[in-house]
């Protein structure tokens, strides 16, 4: 065979396939409805609610409703998340004052989901990209060092007054 007779590529019509041709850019995606904007926010908020509403209806005051907290049980220390449901349930009667008895730090935690929640309608209302969360490192650590703090000084007889 001479290398004159041979196929130089193997698309069908025996001619090289053109070259893709580009138009510029994409265009741009079509705007998206606020409804759809909203959903994911609204969707959480609905199920944060729901939950506040259910611990607010179920006393966790009364024994047999939730489980105990493990830790408590097996060594009568209180983890950094005892007595939250019991704030939550305080927090969801409107009654601060006991809610942040029971447990102080969820108490800061409700008021910043709420903040963060605030700020994610809001900026969804208005077509801006959701807020991002990014928890660096060192502030991993501060809020482990917090929860550490709390949960040493609730279990101790100074710091009773943290104790649910």
């Amino acid at each position: 065979m001479s290398g004159e007779n041979q196929r130089v590529d193997s698309h069908p019509s025996g001619l090289a396939p053109a070259a893709p041709q580009h138009a510029g850019p994409p265009p741009p995606a079509p705007p998206v409805s606020r409804a759809k904007r909203l959903a994911t926010p609204a969707l959480t908020l609905a199920a944060a609610a729901a939950a506040l509403a259910y611990v607010g209806t179920v006393d966790p005051n009364e024994p047999g409703h939730y489980p105990v907290c493990p830790l408590f049980r097996l060594t009568g220390v209180l983890c950094p998340g005892c007595g939250g449901l019991r704030s939550a349930h305080a927090f969801a009667q409107g009654d601060l004052v006991t809610a942040a008895g029971a447990n102080a730090l969820a108490v800061a935690g409700y008021f910043f989901f709420a903040g963060f929640m605030v700020l994610w309608l809001v900026r969804a209302y208005r077509g801006v990209p959701a807020p991002r969360l990014v928890v660096r490192p060192l502030y991993w650590w501060v809020i482990g060092a917090v929860a550490l703090v709390f949960s040493i000084v609730r279990n101790l007889p100074a710091g009773s007054f943290l104790a649910p």
